[in-house]
């Protein structure tokens, strides 16, 4: 879907046409956008951004509080429809969702167009889609005609469709491997191609041996419908350690914002089992502190802070904050699929 949220919020709201929306953070401006429309984006605001930083950027922004029940009641319509054309669907959070439609006779080009006609028709709201060989490949896809389009890539068109791109669309790849891959030269995937996979195991470790498929556009992994996620978690690597507990409860402050905004949008029916918090020491030491049974409020959290920060005497390069969830598949405790 495209701005999932932002785009419900302008449908139900005529007036926002056209003006640039955000979807949540804006509690004392020290929240973080969920998510925004494209109006937002023409200035530099994306998701997951502090609302602050969206407000420097985009002054008239106008910031929205998240209405989880009307955006949880569109993907269910959603879903709905995509099950008509396929049992076999994987659904990322309530606005994304894998298809694998090999089973049907009708061209997946076709296929995509129809979907997005009928959620269109049905909803008022805009759907883009990737259509290729794999996951990976669709993924892609899918962010080129952003918003309202679709763009297909056919088997025999791999090579080429792979071989310009940013080697940062690879799954896997954030900004410390992009910066690594940076460093030898590597900015494409056309240049990855030129390794063999011994070298990148070499480099990369076991992840190294899965980069020399995925630039070269080969993923294996299946459509697998309803695969509930074990947990969810967020972290940060500071570029300057902290050294006192109320520099890390300021970060975490940040960090648990947007762990709630990815709760909200990819688990927001889960039933949590436990919730937990990750420090990492300039000695390069690890710490977790976990308890099961505590809401994943910020208080909590900073409770489980000051015990793994009273562990060590030491500054803090690292933290990160998360939540288990409970792996039971039946009643409270069973994830409903989401798009």
């Amino acid at each position: 879907m495209d701005c999932f949220y932002a785009a419900i919020e302008v449908r139900d709201r005529p007036a926002l046409r056209g003006k640039p929306v955000g979807v949540g953070g804006a509690r004392d401006r020290r929240g973080v956008l969920t998510t925004c429309n494209y109006e937002a984006r023409a200035f530099g605001v994306r998701s997951a951004m502090p609302t602050f930083m969206a407000l420097q950027r985009c002054p008239k922004l106008i910031v929205l509080p998240t209405r989880f029940d009307a955006y949880r009641k569109e993907a269910t319509i959603i879903r709905e429809f995509l099950y008509r054309f396929t049992p076999l669907v994987e659904t990322l959070s309530l606005d994304e969702a894998y298809l694998d439609v090999t089973a049907q006779t009708t061209q997946p080009g076709s296929l995509a167009q129809a979907i997005r006609e009928l959620i269109f028709r049905k909803t008022k709201l805009t759907a883009s889609a990737g259509i290729g060989p794999n996951k990976l490949v669709a993924k892609i896809a899918s962010e080129i005609n952003k918003p309202n389009g679709q763009y297909e890539v056919q088997p025999d068109q791999i090579s080429d469709f792979m071989a310009p791109l940013p080697v940062r669309k690879l799954w896997g790849i954030g900004a410390v491997t992009e910066e690594k891959l940076r460093q030898l030269g590597i900015q494409k995937c056309a240049d990855l191609q030129c390794f063999e996979r011994a070298e990148l195991q070499e480099m990369f470790g076991k992840f190294g041996w899965e980069l020399h498929d995925l630039c070269r556009g080969i993923d294996r992994r299946p459509v697998e419908p309803n695969r509930p996620r074990k947990s969810l978690s967020n972290e940060e690597t500071f570029t300057t350690n902290l050294v006192t507990l109320p520099e890390c409860e300021e970060k975490l402050a940040e960090l648990f914002e947007e762990l709630a905004a990815e709760l909200a949008q990819k688990a927001p029916t889960r039933n949590i089992r436990s919730i937990f918090v990750k420090l990492k020491f300039d000695d390069f030491t690890r710490t977790t502190v976990e308890r099961a049974g505590f809401s994943p409020t910020l208080s909590s959290y900073r409770q489980l802070l000051a015990e793994g920060f009273g562990r060590a005497d030491k500054s803090v390069r690292l933290m990160g904050v998360g939540v288990r969830f409970n792996e039971s598949r039946g009643g409270a405790e069973e994830q409903l699929s989401l798009l």
